[in-house]
């Protein structure tokens, strides 16, 4: 069981795991890994979210949370944050900060408590998918709830 799992199961959200088989090659041929979940999963790369972090600089973070389908935006990121640029963060850092490895990220039940901001098209969807943790493993849950347990911030960041 993966932090974000107990997290929401501590939390009492309704959610789905759902697993599958990570293929390592996905990665190497520029596959992303939400664009990998959602095709073997069998659902639209729009309702699977990738969890992005971003530097803000002084080694500062922030996660954004954005569709499998689009690039993040990093200026509409930047003017939510209230800084004047970002860049995406170093993936050690990445990594050390969430206490997850790359491709396994999840939103929830990081080591460190940063800022999130979720995109709007979230909303669309009673249910969306994020990493639970670990390659190969999807979280379906309502977007409010993820909201609510992320306190995210919505906006548009693609």
């Amino acid at each position: 069981m993966t932090p974000a799992v107990r997290l929401l199961k501590k939390a009492g959200i309704i959610f789905t795991l759902h697993e599958y088989t990570h293929e390592t090659q996905a990665s190497s041929n520029n596959v992303g890994y939400g664009e990998e979940a959602a095709s073997l999963l069998g659902i639209s790369t729009q309702q699977v979210f990738k969890t992005l972090l971003v530097s803000t600089g002084n080694k500062q973070l922030a996660v954004a949370i954005v569709p499998a389908s689009h690039q993040l935006n990093l200026k509409s990121v930047a003017k939510a944050l209230g800084v004047k640029k970002v860049a995406m963060a170093d993936p050690h850092e990445a990594e050390k900060a969430t206490g997850y490895i790359l491709g396994g990220i999840s939103p929830l039940g990081q080591k460190k408590r940063l800022p999130f901001l979720l995109d709007e098209s979230a909303n669309q969807f009673s249910t969306i998918f994020v990493s639970g943790g670990r390659r190969g493993l999807e979280i379906e849950l309502a977007p409010d709830d993820l909201i609510h347990l992320c306190q995210a911030i919505v906006i548009n960041c693609v």
